[in-house]
């Protein structure tokens, strides 16, 4: 046995351990806070009883437990963790630390708390880490003025700069669409030493993109290149051809498309992602699929991301069919499920028309028990409405009406269910718009108007409307002029 392990190894390049089974893994401060998947949890509680238990705190550990909530967005536990390594006074922090910590207080609590935490502190942990932290906070909650004046500060107190803080306020300047002030803050940042960096340029090139300049993001490209210390990258050659595409200049687009493709690393897929999606808005069925298939050598396993990326494209494309193929290729990956994935497809077949098809895939994903949202079934309705299959379009609309209580947010189109109420009129079907009706109570407010289409209803098949009445004064809706002309259309009983 030992000799055929030694022969195995040495032909595959494979070290096997073994191990006893009744080892147990060693419990860490990380395995501990890490599964508290409840934003709103508390990790004070886990970090003081791990103390109690005689356990030690490890500086570093408890830095990358930070750094590790902070990346998956547990700002919290991320900003109560570094309280209590403060609070703890075992460790001193840095002006590192400080500025991690002004960040967590600038995304939970905002700018102003931020601010006091930063005026707390001492002279010499005020410097280009903090003073860039704060500067953050401003720019994320956009605030202009004072990013502004704060970056003026730092330039009268000799803070030392680089681009990252530049890069923040053009990065503001695009959220509030003031473009042409963005290559003033370029020319401001040479002119006082700062080298622009790969996104100080594509931020500028973008901002003469947003303004249709292609002359000016032309001449910005090109001192780019020109650069020495400039290394050119696939995301502003990607950049730079959305922006030739937006103008209608294909040649130029699908140039500059190449000499992204050249930049990219084999194990980018977000490059790969991107080029895809441009290509398709261009129409270029061969090069989606060719680079969709570089994109799978390159990377080994496409993650849902990828895929959900190149359904996208193969829609835009019309490419339904490879659409279909693609997804069952998706659906035998070991890839967690993802219902936005046949989504993709479904909207497709919605979007042309083919609405038998996209019902077929919801049904057949209820049938599997995939949770579905109740907006896809509404605008399935919306679509048999406007092909005249009303029994159809009723179905599906109960179906999201159905779905509601599981999803938030999400409302009927006023407009799909007034022409729902019409057609159960115009066919005369009492008891099914009275059933109708009931289901929509949960979801939506019953009005005046959808009450005046079902007494139409009523009235033109013949049934007692003294009911209805009641129960629409129940829903505190008086009798109006338009219902009184209503009623006059019942026909005299003798």
């Amino acid at each position: 046995m030992q000799v055929n392990r030694r022969i195995l190894r040495a032909l595959t390049g494979i070290t096997y351990r073994f191990y006893h089974s009744d080892k147990r893994k060693k419990v860490s401060l990380y395995s501990k806070i890490s599964p508290l998947g409840n934003p709103s949890c508390s990790v004070t509680n886990e970090l003081d009883e791990w103390v109690c238990k005689g356990n030690k705190v490890r500086f570093a550990e408890l830095k990358r437990i930070i750094l590790d909530l902070r990346k998956r967005k547990r700002f919290n536990q991320a900003l109560e963790a570094s309280e209590w390594l403060k609070s703890s006074g075992i460790f001193t922090f840095s002006s590192i630390e400080h500025a991690l910590q002004l960040d967590l207080i600038g995304k939970v609590h905002g700018f102003l708390a931020a601010e006091i935490y930063f005026n707390n502190l001492s002279k010499e942990d005020k410097n280009d880490k903090t003073y860039g932290a704060l500067l953050h906070c401003y720019v994320r909650q956009c605030q202009m003025d004072k990013a502004l004046i704060h970056l003026r500060k730092m330039e009268e107190e000799g803070v030392p700069l680089s681009s990252v803080a530049f890069n923040d306020i053009m990065s503001l300047y695009t959220k509030t669409g003031e473009y042409e002030r963005i290559p003033e803050m370029l020319l401001h940042m040479k002119e006082i030493g700062i080298r622009p960096d790969n996104l100080s340029y594509r931020i500028c090139i973008n901002s003469y993109g947003a303004r249709s300049d292609i002359e000016g993001m032309e001449r910005v490209l090109n001192e780019m290149e020109n650069q020495s210390f400039i290394v050119m990258d696939w995301n502003t050659y990607a950049a730079v051809a959305n922006i030739y595409v937006k103008a209608g200049l294909n040649d130029k687009a699908n140039s500059f498309l190449k000499k992204a493709e050249e930049k990219i690393d084999n194990k980018e897929g977000l490059g790969y992602n991107y080029l895809i999606s441009v290509h398709s808005r261009l129409g270029n069925r061969d090069e989606v699929i060719r680079l969709w298939f570089l994109e799978k050598s390159a990377l080994k396993r496409c993650i849902n991301r990828d895929y959900i990326n190149m359904l996208e494209a193969l829609v835009r494309l019309d490419a339904l069919e490879e659409a279909e193929q693609l997804l069952k290729e998706w659906e035998t990956s070991d890839n967690c499920y993802d219902i936005r994935v046949p989504y993709i497809v479904i909207i497709g077949y919605i979007d042309k028309k083919l609405y038998e098809k996209a019902e077929t895939m919801l049904e057949d994903l209820s049938t599997k028990g995939k949770i579905l949202t109740p907006n896809i079934w509404g605008r399935l309705a919306s679509g048999y409405l406007d092909k005249d299959k009303f029994e159809r379009a009723v179905k599906c609309m109960k179906v999201a009406l159905s779905l509601k209580k599981d999803s938030k947010g999400w409302k009927p189109d006023p407009k799909v269910i007034m022409r729902i109420f019409s057609l159960f009129g115009e066919n005369g079907s009492v008891n099914d718009a009275g059933s109708f009706l009931q289901s929509l109570r949960p979801v939506v407010s019953i009005n005046r108007e959808m009450y005046h289409v079902l007494l139409k209803t009523y009235v033109a098949s013949g049934e007692e409307v003294d009911k209805l009445l009641s129960t629409m004064r129940d829903d505190n809706i008086d009798e109006n002029e338009e219902t009184k002309v209503i009623l006059r259309m019942q026909p005299m009983r003798f």
